[in-house]
Parts: C-alpha cells; sequence; structure tokens
C-alpha cells in the first residue's frame, strides 16, 4: 500500500464546503513535514497549507486563510484539509503529501518542495 492514500473531493457549488482525507501508513506524522497541495493545468503544483513537523506551526497561502482548515489525527494516523466557503479559483487536483526536511519555509510550502511522498490526487471541482 502507498504510504498516503486520499479519499474526497468532487464537484460542489461555490460557497460549498468539502473535506479531502489522506490516509497514511509508514510514517509517524508528527515526525514529519505534511502538507496540502493543488495542481491547475497550465501552472506550476503549489502549496496550500503546510505542517512543519520542526515547530508544528501551519502556513496556510493567503488565497485560503480563513476558508481552508488543515487538521491531523495521529490516533488515525490521517489528516485533512476542511474547506470551507470554496470559490471556483479552487478549482484543482490536491495531493497531500509527506516530507522530511531539515529546514522548511512558507516558500517551502508555496513551490512544493521537499516532499518525498505523495497521495495520487483527487479533483475539485466548483462550478454552479
Amino acid at each position: 500500500q502507498a504510504p498516503l492514500v486520499q479519499s474526497g473531493g468532487g464537484l460542489v457549488q461555490p460557497g460549498g464546503s468539502l473535506r479531502l482525507s489522506c490516509a497514511v501508513s509508514e510514517i509517524t506524522l508528527d515526525w514529519w513535514t505534511v502538507g496540502w497541495f493543488r495542481e491547475v493545468p497550465g501552472k506550476e503544483r503549489e502549496g496550500i497549507s503546510c505542517r512543519k513537523t520542526m515547530d508544528g506551526s501551519t502556513f496556510y497561502v493567503d488565497s485560503v486563510k480563513g476558508r481552508f482548515t488543515f487538521s491531523i489525527d495521529n490516533a488515525n494516523s490521517a489528516m485533512y484539509l476542511q474547506m470551507n466557503n470554496l470559490k471556483p479559483e479552487d478549482t484543482g487536483i490536491y495531493y497531500c503529501a509527506a516530507g522530511n526536511p531539515m529546514v522548511y519555509s512558507d516558500d517551502d510550502c508555496r513551490r512544493a518542495n521537499g516532499m518525498n511522498y505523495w497521495g495520487e490526487g483527487t479533483l475539485v471541482t466548483v462550478s454552479s
């Protein structure tokens, strides 16, 4: 089994909500930097939110602040991205990922740097 297995996603109207899930195996979440990333056709993969193991802080890209929440359930080895008040520009393929870089900046997250394992991706479409 792949270390990261995703579920969730789908079609939602603007203003709606979705929750993405990522089941984790072979990785202890507390010891890894983990995050959610988005890919849109014609653009580089970008970081949406990252939890940095070095200080436990969570970064959110400005476009999702106040709308998206990244959470981790250590007991069930899973991480989630709760997405509220979705907008058409949130449309894309979302990936969960994990990595163990020594240093990890907000810019590393934005650029999707430093991840060793990736989920298979799940499509989120926000449209009326």
